[in-house]
């Protein structure tokens, strides 16, 4: 479980085919600006997936630097399937009962694929986004919402066009990877789970869904 607050910032320095049979591939990230010292088996989000750091973290020339295998259905699922070797990723290590939940309640679980529409930066900065039609009656305005694992506020929800948007502050801008977003991009996308259940329940289970 994780909150959606991006702690660093990481380059992919490899992508490592498994083996012969595609099996999936061993992702190895650095980043230089980051205390923590994760075990192998520990929970760590990478651009909105859960992912399982495989070996211990090493620390070169004064960078962390943590591999990640990563399955084929992941790879075919999320922008994973699309890193190259200095493309740069969103990192959090998993919460604890003692952490402030500061975002939301983020499992790291990405459900889709969205696509940039629009970037604007005059007079606010605001990005526009199209996810996966059956994920928009998950995304409300002013509901939390995580774009490759950043905790973010909806802005403002477009039905009929099939995209919302969300606001960036300036830290936002700063510490993560969506203020070099550009249109045409994809990014992860998990809605909020509490959205997600009511809908699930609603559709499925209330008196009268099936009608």
């Amino acid at each position: 479980m994780f909150t959606g607050l991006i702690q660093t910032v990481a380059e992919v320095v490899a992508v490592e085919p498994r083996d012969p049979e595609g099996s999936g591939v061993r992702f190895r990230v650095k980043t230089r600006d980051w205390d923590h010292r994760p075990s192998p088996g520990d929970s760590i989000c990478v651009s909105g997936c859960c992912l399982t750091l495989a070996e211990p973290a090493q620390v070169e020339d004064e960078s962390l630097v943590m591999a990640f295998d990563v399955i084929p259905e992941s790879l075919s699922r999320t922008k994973l399937g699309s890193l190259i070797k200095g493309s740069r990723v969103n990192i959090e290590p998993s919460c604890t009962p003692s952490t402030l939940l500061g975002g939301h309640v983020v499992q790291g679980h990405v459900e889709g694929l969205a696509t940039i529409e629009a970037v604007e930066t005059d007079p606010a900065w605001v990005v526009t986004l199209r996810p996966p039609a059956s994920l928009m009656p998950c995304i409300t305005p002013k509901g939390s919402i995580t774009i490759d694992g950043i905790s973010l506020t909806v802005a403002h929800v477009d039905p009929a066009a099939g995209t919302f948007q969300v606001a960036l502050i300036p830290t936002t801008l700063e510490e993560t990877t969506i203020g070099h977003s550009k249109v045409g991009e994809l990014c992860n996308i998990e809605t909020d789970i509490m959205a997600r259940t009511v809908v699930h329940y609603l559709r499925h289970y209330a008196q009268g869904a099936d009608k």
